[in-house]
């Protein structure tokens, strides 16, 4: 059976890998589904979305040099679950602030926070080698 890009395809989860998940086509064939392919909200987990044996419906979206088969789950789904699934608030580990905010001020608040937690590494990782010694 021949694949098209584009097509919908009906496989089964063959397995899981922190980046992704294996997916078993008609026709023998398997492809891959990366983590950030799974749902249209963040995956952490991709063991919370899927599990093995699981019937997944995939888009095929792409078959790159190697001949690898590149797939994706939130891109198969019906265009209800699109819209619903886009239109929840995201998770994240800082509550958000409003949604007024603008992306400078986003930025800003990003930067000043990863600034803080690599200034945080720096110093325990120079307690730890000993490099900052007392003259």
């Amino acid at each position: 059976m021949d694949l098209e890009i584009g097509k919908i395809y009906e496989g089964k989860v063959t397995g899981i890998t922190k980046f992704g998940a294996f997916i078993l086509l008609p026709g023998g064939k398997s492809g891959m589904v990366h983590i950030s392919e799974v749902a249209n909200t963040y995956v952490d987990d991709i063991s919370k979305h899927l599990s093995e044996g699981q019937t997944v419906n995939v888009k095929l979206i792409g078959v790159d040099q190697q001949g690898r088969i590149n797939l994706s789950i939130k891109k198969a789904l019906p265009s209800e679950q699109k819209e619903r699934a886009s239109s929840a608030p995201l998770q994240t580990a800082e509550p958000q602030k409003s949604e007024d905010d603008s992306f400078e001020s986003k930025l800003k608040a990003f930067m000043q926070s990863s600034e803080s937690r690599m200034s945080d590494i720096k110093s325990h990782n120079d307690k730890r080698s000993g490099s900052r010694r007392r003259k």
